[in-house]
């Protein structure tokens, strides 16, 4: 308003300059009136005498007038036209109240998910929130490094099954199809695009028929189950569940893109011979974590075939079992890629695409902030870059052992540290996430096979027979091994071995560091961890 009266103002003082005005606002053409006519006129405030010394179009104030009072009286305030030149003639440069578009409201519902130490965090996702997008959420809020390997799990501890959701299925519509009792599940799994990278390894040639002449090659393999025109069989024997009853059967089973079956001859393939077990379209494939206990499986490699719309009840689930895990992971994986095809391949080449170019020297995976930390030399005057990825790998193991020099040597000279450097060396490792603690043998298989079975995977936990040793248990060829770590003395001082004392490590941190560059006494390094987050 101060800006308006100052213009007003100003163009008052031009014309009064050229031409002079009448209070109401008329050119003069005569002689000014006496000053006693003036006299008795009123005597009119500076705002009134501004706006009476320009003339005023009548019918547009009286228009501006009556819109200002339209909206006044509309429940929404006025919003300025962004687009004053598209209006007409007849149209104001004020957007009406009835112009805009009603506002949808965005659905959203509360999620509860749980991780393996029993923690849980709700959160709020809207319809189309994915399972990746929710695993990326949960990664960042828990401060975890985000690999690509976390996975949402759907869990029916009532049925004694599970699965992991793949990165594209919506989670509120999985929600929608499972029980109360049933619920979320945050961890990781490494083996969920395992077969992406080594496809040989997971299809044994007597369980695959090929449509055409195979040569059992990597890209041929990718290519046969992603090719929706193809025809791969998974066939063999397994143990299935009748219907309705406890009993199981061993039958000749044929997975192929329109369903599963079971022939009613041997192990003949003839369509008159077939008879559907299951459909792929509205079902998933589970896993069974109490197989024999709760359905009297043979074996403990059992499966599950679940139509999306059973919840609770147990008679319409497909029970299955395998000889082995191999034979197990070779059916889920074929259920996993006739279903779903090329939208599985394409959820395995989005991280990788995002991924940037990592050097050698940022494996294994470390957090953010020391990945962007550079290795330096300050041996000479001047200190240097080192940009060779050996070599600066082999300068942070010196500097690894050279701080545990001085750690040690300022403890025998009677430092203020709370812990003496033998006793730090045994518990140090208490602060990785690899070290799992006073866990059972039964308990450590179990995260493996939970979290993938892959080469490398592992894990460290204290010894149930023996006090002060430690248990390293592996995953190797899709078998979990276990290995004992000894503590053995010279000149007084503790080391840990796992090859009898010929390999001595002050502590399990530098043993672990050790294994994940060298093979060693191990079938193969270690390269995954088994971890428990906190939500």
């Amino acid at each position: 308003m101060s800006l308006s009266l100052e213009s007003l103002c100003s163009a008052c003082g031009m014309q009064s300059e050229t031409t002079p005005l009448l209070q109401n606002g008329q050119h003069a053409r005569g002689p000014p009136p006496p000053s006693a006519a003036r006299s008795n006129q009123p005597q009119l405030s500076p705002r009134q005498k501004v706006q009476r010394s320009q003339p005023v179009h009548i019918l547009a104030a009286r228009r501006l007038q009556e819109e200002d009072q339209q909206f006044r009286t509309s429940s929404l305030p006025a919003i300025p036209n962004p687009f004053p030149e598209l209006c007409g003639p007849e149209s104001p440069p004020v957007l009406a109240p009835g112009s805009l578009p009603p506002r949808q409201d965005v659905a959203k519902q509360d999620v509860r998910v749980f991780s393996e130490d029993g923690t849980s965090r709700v959160v709020e996702i809207l319809a189309d929130t994915t399972a990746r997008d929710l695993c990326q959420w949960l990664v960042y809020r828990s401060h975890c490094v985000d690999d690509n390997s976390w996975a949402l799990v759907e869990c029916h501890p009532h049925l004694g099954l599970e699965r992991c959701l793949e990165d594209h299925e919506l989670v509120a519509q999985v929600e929608g199809t499972m029980a109360s009792e049933s619920k979320f599940l945050f961890r990781k799994n490494y083996a969920k695009y395992e077969f992406f990278k080594n496809p040989t390894n997971f299809f044994p040639e007597q369980m695959v028929t090929w449509c055409q002449q195979s040569n059992g090659s990597q890209s041929q393999l990718l290519q046969t189950f992603l090719n929706a025109s193809s025809c791969p069989e998974i066939q063999g024997f397994l143990h299935v569940r009748e219907l309705g009853r406890r009993s199981w059967k061993k039958l000749y089973v044929c997975l192929r893109r329109s369903g599963l079956y079971h022939s009613t001859k041997g192990a003949s393939k003839e369509p008159r011979h077939l008879q559907l077990l299951a459909d792929l379209e509205d079902s998933g494939m589970f896993s069974l974590t109490a197989g024999r206990k709760q359905y009297g499986a043979p074996t403990d490699f059992g499966f599950c075939i679940k139509p999306n719309k059973v919840r609770s009840e147990a008679k319409e689930l497909r029970l299955l079992c395998a000889e082995d895990e191999q034979g197990r992971t070779c059916w889920m994986t074929a259920f996993r890629l006739l279903k779903y095809g090329v939208l599985l391949y394409e959820n395995y080449r989005v991280p990788q695409q995002r991924k940037p170019a990592l050097s050698p020297f940022s494996t294994p995976v470390r957090s953010v902030s020391e990945n962007s930390l550079v290795a330096m030399d300050f041996s000479g005057q001047t200190g240097r870059v080192i940009e060779n990825p050996a070599e600066a790998q082999s300068a942070a193991l010196e500097e690894g052992h050279a701080w545990r020099k001085r750690s040690t040597r300022l403890g025998a000279l009677g430092s203020q540290s709370p812990l003496l450097p033998s006793t730090l060396s045994t518990v140090i490792h208490r602060t990785q996430h690899w070290f799992h603690g006073r866990i059972s043998r039964e308990e450590s298989h179990r995260l493996i096979k939970q979290q993938g079975l892959v080469d490398g995977l592992f894990l460290l936990r204290d010894s149930q027979s023996n006090p002060k040793a430690f248990v390293l248990t592996l995953c190797h060829h899709q078998k979990i091994k276990n290995f004992q770590i000894l503590p053995c003395e010279e000149d007084g001082k503790l080391f840990f071995s796992l090859d009898e004392g010929k390999t001595r490590f002050s502590d399990l941190i530098q043993l672990v560091d050790f294994y994940q560059l060298n093979r060693g006494v191990l079938p193969c390094k270690l390269k995954h961890h088994c971890i428990r987050v906190a939500l």
